[in-house]
């Protein structure tokens, strides 16, 4: 049977882009895990009985990021569908790209994270370590940077 867990790319416009380099003022945020290798990720989890994938989504992001659907907008248009393999088992996790609607909000971390960072593009990129979620990234810049 296949692992499944859903999640948010959480990003934020610190101000409008003055610079050539369109979307050099995204940052996206990223947990550290307090468990096994401490990889970075966006939050998200296992779907739960009766969720549908999005419900896990909100749920995950508030339970592991204190953050709630008032504190961002889900745009529409970009879904990502990761799959590969845990611990020998196939696993595939869903994200919605969200814009945080207040930049200095609060992160509340549960106790699976022992830490969280707001990160451009590159620094992400360097700290996510695993390939689909570096290339799931520039996907979402590249969706931004293609709606202004």
């Amino acid at each position: 049977m296949t692992l499944r867990a859903c999640g948010l790319i959480i990003f934020r416009k610190l101000r409008e882009a003055s610079s050539p380099a369109v979307g050099d003022n995204i940052e996206y945020l990223l947990l550290q895990t307090s468990y096994g290798t401490h990889h970075w990720t966006p939050p998200k989890g296992h779907v739960d009985p009766g969720e549908d994938d999005l419900q896990t989504a909100l749920r995950e992001t508030q339970e592991e990021a204190g953050l709630d659907a008032s504190h961002f907008s889900i745009l529409e248009g970009f879904k990502k569908e990761l799959n590969y393999t845990v611990k020998g088992k196939p696993k595939t996790v869903i994200y919605w790209l969200a814009e945080m609607k207040d930049h200095s909000t609060e992160i509340k971390l549960s106790s699976e994270h022992q830490a969280f960072r707001w990160l451009t593009l590159d620094e992400a990129c360097r700290l996510s370590e695993y390939k689909d979620m570096q290339s799931t990234l520039r996907e979402a810049q590249q969706f931004l940077c293609s709606r202004t």
